[in-house]
């Protein structure tokens, strides 16, 4: 088994795939626009607080991405910020939309990148035009390497990979009409 950074977790997604991914980014993620007007060394400190918690007090490498957000919440709320949460609100739960990258990528057959970009900003702004709370596009990895067509993880991977996040956050600040949005790429 490869040994995780430290600041890094598995992260579960409601489809029961697992992603390793730095604790970091899923909190900016989480956070949406947000993350923007608090400082990025708290936002640092938070996570690393909740990826302590779960390694070291739990001695788990693995949770949910709900789980993770249900624990930065109370630090959030520890440091003097008002964090709402789809758990407090649970109508607020039907406003996450979700998207699957790996059927878009299947959707552009032998166009490769050259279909999928224009689709992906289609989807976003199908998804946002549903006045959501999250953006979810998960499949991110098994999509890059679909188009791709790589069946190993490489550094051409990476750089798609960096693309189409940027990609996404991009359309996503273009289209989103509200600042109570977030955007999550798993």
């Amino acid at each position: 088994m490869i040994q995780l950074h430290p600041d890094c977790l598995i992260f579960q997604t409601s489809k029961g795939e697992q992603l390793p991914c730095s604790a970091e980014q899923v909190t900016i993620e989480l956070m949406g626009d947000a993350a923007q007007f608090i400082d990025p060394h708290l936002v640092r400190e938070a996570a690393a607080a909740v990826v302590h918690y779960f390694k070291t007090e739990l001695k788990r490498d693995s949770v949910s991405v709900q789980e993770f957000a249900q624990a930065l919440e109370k630090v959030l709320n520890h440091l003097g910020f008002e964090v709402i949460s789809t758990e407090d609100n649970p109508g607020q739960e039907q406003r996450i939309a979700r998207s699957d990258l790996r059927t878009l990528a299947t959707s552009c057959d032998k166009a490769f990148e050259l279909l999928f970009f224009p689709r992906l900003r289609a989807e976003v702004k199908l998804q946002l035009s549903q006045s959501p709370r999250i953006v979810r596009f998960e499949g991110l990895r098994s999509c890059v390497k679909q188009l791709i067509g790589a069946q190993r993880w490489n550094d051409r991977c990476q750089t798609l990979n960096d693309q189409i996040v940027e990609y996404l956050r991009e359309c996503f600040t273009a289209e989103a009409t509200t600042q109570e949005c977030g955007l999550l790429v798993l």
